[in-house]
């Protein structure tokens, strides 16, 4: 069984960190960088792995890559990957501030490729940390294990691995084969044939979903295509310019010195912005698609809204919900051969990190500002960061392209003022 000793295991080669991996390269020693492993359960990076489809696009500008609103003169910028793949002028010349989403994949493809120090190692799907604690009880670092049997001993970790998928009750006893969540569309909606006819149900009512509506209705054009939601209709995203202002990185600041209430307030209030609309252009695409098939008579994509998903079987070799309208109370059952779930992911922590914090003992899972994981008792010595998965303390930001280049700066910071304490896995039992 292969074990190595390292410094720093970061678990995922996603945005988050990856822009760690370039702040450790420009803000931290070389040893630090050189002392750092990133471990990625694929064989590439692929951002939005299950969603890279090759019209949709981003819906953050390219000037929050991973490095730039840190520091603008760096070689990884976005701005300089157009430019060592000979698509700055096209890029330009495109006029828009939101790249296709393949398009940042390769960015951060490039990135993984072109990083002088850190390393990444794929093909590594970590399967559970165990703390480490010398005779005296003290933590010494933490054992990363993986499916291969090979497990990593770090001094800290960071934990950049996202968050579970939402799979909701009323789905999880369905044959497998018949549910596809949005989180791995892109994978297994190949192994179905594009020219039979189909019955797709879509569950959500916000972009992943109105990705998925589209994805089929184009992608199979024999068939029958459905949205369920509970909300009264499709809603553009919240995108002022007054409400973006909560996603610089200086807000949050604000957001984790409020008090309980406000920080909820917050999150209420920014809800549409992130969660529960759709990009204006694809909330177009759609109501034309939908109004030029009623005017031809053949209406391929439907939407059902205000309606609960109570319950769901499969029978007859089909799946049945069974809907309740929330208007009138009304039953009524819908038959499909495959039910898509744009549903989002789950608010609660990843299993990985709810796993670590109860071998801890941790009543409950929490960050510093800095996004180190409280650990009473011990203030000083190993540390385990979190990326992706703050937004109850951070801000509704804290999972999105927005913030990575400030925060991963400040990880790395913390982790620098914490490099002069007790050294990794002294005297371990």
């Amino acid at each position: 069984m292969e074990s190595q000793d390292i410094e720093l295991l970061a678990i995922g080669a996603g945005p988050a960190n990856l822009a760690l991996a370039v702040a450790l390269e420009e803000l931290a020693p070389g040893d630090l960088a050189e002392r750092t492993r990133i471990v990625e359960q694929h064989d590439s990076v692929i951002w939005q792995r299950g969603m890279l489809l090759p019209w949709t696009q981003s819906q953050v500008s390219f000037l929050k890559d991973l490095v730039t609103l840190r520091n603008p003169t760096s070689r990884y910028s976005f701005i300089n990957y157009l430019h060592s793949a000979g698509r700055l002028d096209e890029f330009i010349n495109l006029g828009t501030f939101t790249p296709y989403r393949q398009e940042i994949s390769g960015y951060l493809q490039w990135v993984a490729d072109t990083l002088a120090t850190v390393r990444i190692d794929y093909g590594r799907r970590s399967t559970g940390i165990t703390p480490l604690r010398g005779r005296d009880g003290r933590l010494r670092g933490w054992r990363t294990g993986f499916a291969d049997g090979s497990q990593i001993t770090s001094r800290h970790l960071v934990v950049g691995s996202g968050r579970d998928a939402r799979i909701p009750a009323e789905f999880a006893q369905l044959p497998a084969e018949r549910v596809i969540h949005s989180a791995e569309y892109s994978a297994r909606i190949a192994a179905l044939d594009p020219a039979a006819k189909q019955r797709f149900v879509v569950i959500g009512g916000a972009q992943s979903a109105a990705e998925l509506l589209w994805a089929v209705h184009q992608g199979f054009p024999a068939a029958e295509t459905t949205m369920v939601m509970r909300s009264i209709g499709l809603k553009n995203y919240e995108s002022s310019k007054f409400t973006n202002e909560v996603y610089y990185s200086s807000f949050i600041d604000d957001f984790f010195a409020s008090p309980g209430p406000a920080r909820e307030q917050l999150l209420r209030e920014m809800h549409l912005s992130n969660y529960a609309g759709l990009a204006p252009g694809l909330l177009e695409t759609l109501y034309r698609q939908r109004y030029l098939e009623r005017l031809g008579g053949e209406e391929r994509l439907k939407l059902i809204t205000m309606a609960d998903v109570v319950s769901a079987r499969f029978e007859d070799g089909e799946v049945v919900l069974t809907l309740v309208d929330r208007r009138t109370g009304r039953s009524s059952e819908l038959a499909a051969d495959h039910v898509l779930l744009g549903t989002g992911f789950e608010g609660r922590m990843p299993r990985l990190v709810q796993g670590l914090a109860d071998q801890l003992g941790l009543a409950e899972v929490t960050v510093t500002r800095n996004y180190r994981l409280v650990l009473p008792g011990e203030e000083s010595g190993p540390a385990v960061y979190l990326q992706g998965v703050n937004e109850a303390t951070h801000g509704i930001s804290d999972s999105l392209l927005s913030v990575l280049a400030g925060r991963s700066g400040e990880i790395v910071q913390d982790l620098l003022g914490r490099r002069d304490q007790p050294g990794l896995l002294v005297d371990a039992a």
